[in-house]
């Protein structure tokens, strides 16, 4: 059993940016990435991206603005907007967002949570660092545990959990109304014991040498997180 009789209290991610070498990861400020944000994930092309979200999809940039205000001040959301990143210069083009949930700073635990790429950036190596950022920040600030949690009939968000390392812990049944329906709710974690090799499984997939000349992978990710 680890000895915790020195825990103390961790810090509250999502305060700070996080540089990548393809995407940056930025606190949000609405008055600075309102605008690229809502081209990136609202408006009625994106109406699926919020099929199994608690809220939208969102006609109008106030729209979003209320629901990620009240993450905000509702819920402690600490929401990260992803910006892609040109030859290793910030101020790129806003694709998407995720927020740091249930933030439980005394126990070191937090949830990554308002998963929402836009067009440009689903099935991305961009997609694959921003995520990978999030998570190093937590575990670097000392974290023991990481959460990801869905919707059991979301397919594409357990598959992605699944990818990224996360390991399956159970449901938990009728956990939840979401819009009209009775929400089922899947939960995954990475803790900071299987998070070394999950990070190294990660560093080696966005290696530059596992992509060909035409961006396609030599290898999968979960084959380098197998060996």
């Amino acid at each position: 059993m680890t000895d915790l009789s020195h825990w103390m209290k961790r810090p509250t991610p999502g305060l700070q940016v996080l540089a990548g070498r393809r995407v940056q990861l930025e606190p949000l400020d609405w008055a600075v990435h309102g605008e690229g944000l809502f081209a990136a994930i609202g408006g009625e092309a994106n109406t699926e991206l919020w099929r199994w979200m608690p809220d939208g999809p969102f006609a109008s940039p106030d729209a979003l603005k209320r629901f990620l205000d009240w993450g905000s001040e509702k819920c402690s959301w600490r929401s990260m907007v992803f910006r892609a990143q040109t030859d290793g210069a910030p101020g790129g083009e806003i694709l998407g967002m995720a927020a740091y949930m249930r933030i439980r700073e005394s126990d070191g635990s937090a949830e990554i949570g308002c998963v929402a790429f836009g067009p440009k950036l689903r099935r991305t190596t961009l997609a694959t660092e921003a995520l990978a950022l999030m998570a190093g920040h937590v575990f670097d600030l000392g974290y023991r545990r990481y959460e990801w949690k869905c919707n059991t009939r979301n397919a594409a968000s357990k598959r992605a959990a699944e990818r990224f390392g996360f390991v399956f812990e159970g449901v938990f049944r009728n956990d939840m109304v979401t819009k009209g329906e009775s929400r089922d709710t899947a939960w995954y974690s990475i803790t900071d014991g299987e998070w070394p090799a999950v990070h190294a499984a990660l560093r080696h997939w966005l290696a530059d040498d596992n992509f060909a000349k035409d961006g396609s992978q030599k290898r999968s990710l979960e084959s380098f997180r197998a060996q």
